[in-house]
């Protein structure tokens, strides 16, 4: 019997033997704004100490931790049976992954820095190799600094100029509060500086004897620049800059000249740049163009010239614009690389004699050249129907050749140098699959779903060349859709174990993201954000149209603000789908864009709206938040899988979601929430520890299918 010939409820049907699943008790809370009334009967489930939980688990309301366990407890019995299941596809993908592997060392003057990892590690070892050659010295080896720990992240390894020192960040709570430390390279050893809540790495002074760097404030928002003194206490480390607006993230960068240190203060919709001197730590920040709503910019620097990307001036796709380095506002700013409607300037980064940058046109990626002496241009680009490119820039400024990355569906990831004068193409690295992989018993197309307003709506399809295209193969259809994020057709080797199985693999390009320019992400926020939902909707109606699946073979996977996805498209029309997979779902929009105390509430009110001002968007969230539109109505199967430290989906959101589920969904098909205690919003941190994660999917799908042996 065929997965289409069975019934959902069949498919996964729960022994009537366990128990019933958790129902937290209700505790009606009210809130009145804008002369509407909202209750939510589950509100209790937020921490009124979520700050000190992010720092230590342990804190948790008892009564909390009791129901999440429970959840927990609850997915565990209803998954009992699909152990060996998973045990397999962990060995598949494990499989798949050379064990011993390391990256192509990128060179820096007399050395060249990289990752390598030994057979059977979770975490990489940071190396460097003599330029010319010669043994890997080990700098950082993340498997000894993560003993003992259950959570452990790297968070960047910086070396300064000179190679003798090198700032590292680690979080071993998943909460993303870094502790920032410096190792002598010469010694091995860590000096005395310890920096604590920092947003990750630091950035090195031109002499190299101090660093600047960023803290996170109470409510994790990176709101301060401080400069750190080698030797000196961070209590007395001079505050650079701080931001008062909370609506503001703030990052700390470098030229690719070295020349200046970039502190980069944005929202979703605006941005703003100061510049120190790298050799003048102490000098004032210098403002490059003061932030005005609607207008980003960043920048770089070559040769006593700003090269910065922008929209001023309505180039909604971006532009490149120059202006000398004592520029002060946008007068001085000229248009060097223009605007061209449909083709968006995504990065871009200065080379003494060339600029490069990455654009996207009719939704695929490419790599342009321009030397700066003559303003010759050049384009890298591939001819498949859909792929992922990837620059990877250089340490180096005074050199010809980059790095990008190239892959597709079927094909693993390649590595390139590229030298931009001679235009000579150079592979150095193909990812290996240990257990093999044959491109060619593969198909990757692109195929276009019309949405109801006449828009088209990409959707890039893998799947194996003997999968029948009769509508009997179970799909899985990938979606995000916000923030402008484009989700590229990149090699993913863990999905093969769902397209060997006879999955339809389909990613759909909907709207919120940038794959058809600004205009595709403008049509999916804010007041237009339904065109998110309805587009991936359509690529649903699409793939049943075109005869590669049918509506109830369809799984729906989202993750964080795709997880949002996930809940409203699974209020909406939960006809259209077989299952649903929301991974820490971005679910209580309305009460999280209300809460200006959590960390992103503030700088993420430009995409969502701003409901604590606006009555209309109070309206319009309201219209779509998945936990303010649960209904009474048959849900399909839905897994969610949620973090406990997570600061950018706090856990409450999917713990209150699965709780409304429960009690006004009218069928009996299982809701499984899935905590990782241990753990913050990329789940769990080793690279075999998450392959369990992604095993525990994999089952559910195909359980749903009917697809277990």
């Amino acid at each position: 019997m065929s997965p289409e010939d069975l019934p959902v409820t069949n498919r996964f049907a729960v022994p009537a033997d366990l128990p019933k699943p958790p129902l937290p008790e209700q505790r009606v809370m009210s809130d009145i704004r804008h002369g509407r009334e909202r209750v939510d009967p589950y509100a209790w489930l937020r921490a009124e100490n979520w700050q000190e939980v992010f720092k230590d688990a342990g804190l948790l309301d008892p009564a909390i931790r009791t129901h999440l366990e429970a959840e927990n407890a609850y997915q565990k019995s209803v998954m009992a049976g699909t152990e060996a299941l998973r045990e397999a596809l962990v060995k598949e993908m494990r499989g798949r992954i050379k064990e011993d592997d390391s990256s192509v060392p990128a060179p820096d003057g007399p050395f060249a820095y990289g990752i390598a990892y030994e057979a059977g590690a979770e975490y990489p070892r940071f190396v460097r190799t003599p330029r010319a050659g010669g043994e890997a010295k080990v700098l950082i080896d993340a498997v000894k600094e993560a003993e003992g720990r259950p959570y452990f992240s790297l968070g960047g390894a910086s070396h300064s100029g000179d190679h003798r020192l090198l700032a590292w960040a680690y979080d071993d709570k998943g909460s993303e509060f870094y502790t920032l430390r410096i190792r002598d390279l010469e010694t091995g050893e860590d000096t005395a500086d310890i920096v604590e809540d920092t947003g990750g790495g630091g950035v090195w002074s031109a002499r190299c004897n101090g660093l600047f760097y960023t803290r996170l404030d109470s409510n994790h928002r990176p709101s301060r620049v401080f400069y750190h003194r080698l030797g000196d206490h961070p209590a007395n480390d001079a505050l650079i800059y701080e931001e008062t607006d909370a609506g503001f993230f703030m990052g700390v960068g470098k030229t690719q000249s070295d020349e200046f240190v970039v502190i980069d203060i944005h929202d979703h919709e605006t941005s703003e740049c100061w510049l120190i001197p790298a050799a003048n730590p102490a000098a004032e920040p210098r403002l490059l163009a003061e932030r005005e709503t609607g207008v980003e910019y960043d920048v770089d620097e070559g040769g006593g010239t700003l090269y910065i990307r922008t929209n001023a001036d309505g180039a909604q796709d971006f532009k490149i614009v120059t202006a000398p380095v004592d520029a002060v506002g946008r007068r001085e700013w000229t248009d060097y690389v223009p605007h061209e409607d449909g083709r968006l300037i995504l990065d871009h980064f200065v080379l003494s004699n060339h600029l490069i940058w990455l654009e996207r046109r009719e939704g695929l990626p490419r790599i342009v050249v321009k030397r700066l002496s003559d303003g010759a241009e050049h384009a890298v680009a591939f001819a498949e129907e859909a792929y992922s490119l990837g620059l990877s820039g250089t340490y180096e400024f005074d050199t010809t050749a980059i790095r990008f990355t190239y892959s597709s569906l079927t094909t693993p990831t390649q590595t390139f140098e590229y030298d931009v004068e001679s235009r000579e193409r150079k592979l150095l690295k193909t990812q290996e699959i240990p257990s093999g992989h044959d491109p060619h018993a593969y198909v990757t197309r692109r195929i276009f779903a019309p949405a109801k307003d006449g828009e088209t709506v990409p959707v890039s399809l893998l799947y194996r060349r003997d999968t029948p295209l009769d509508g009997s193969a179970p799909a899985l259809l990938y979606g995000y859709g916000s923030y402008g994020i484009t989700i590229p057709a990149s090699f993913n080797a863990n999905i093969l174990s769902l397209v060997d199985r006879g999955f339809v693999y389909a990613i759909a390009h909907i709207r919120g993201g940038k794959d058809k320019g600004f205009r595709w992400y403008d049509a999916g926020r804010r007041r237009n954000k339904a065109n998110t939902f309805t587009d991936f909707i359509a690529a649903a109606d699409h793939l049943v149209a075109e005869g590669f699946t049918t509506h109830r073979l369809i799984i729906a996977e989202g993750g964080s603000a795709g997880g949002m996805l996930m809940g409203a498209v699974a209020n909406m029309a939960p006809e259209k789908f077989g299952g649903i997979v929301a991974v820490v779902p971005f679910v209580d929009v309305l009460n999280t864009m209300l809460d200006e105390t959590l960390p992103l509430t503030p700088p993420e009110w430009p995409e969502w709206g701003n409901p604590v001002l606006s009555g209309e968007d109070y309206a319009v969230i309201a219209s779509y938040s998945p936990y303010d539109n649960v209904k009474r109505q048959a849900y399909p199967p839905i897994l969610v899988l949620a973090g406990l430290t997570d600061p950018r989906v706090t856990y409450w959101e999917p713990a209150k979601w699965v709780a409304r589920l429960r009690e006004m969904k009218t069928d009996d098909n299982p809701v499984l929430l899935r905590t990782n205690m241990d753990s913050g919003h990329a789940g769990a941190s080793g690279r075999f520890s998450k392959l369990e994660e992604v095993a525990y999917i994999h089952a559910f799908a195909l359980r749903l299918m009917g697809l277990t042996e």
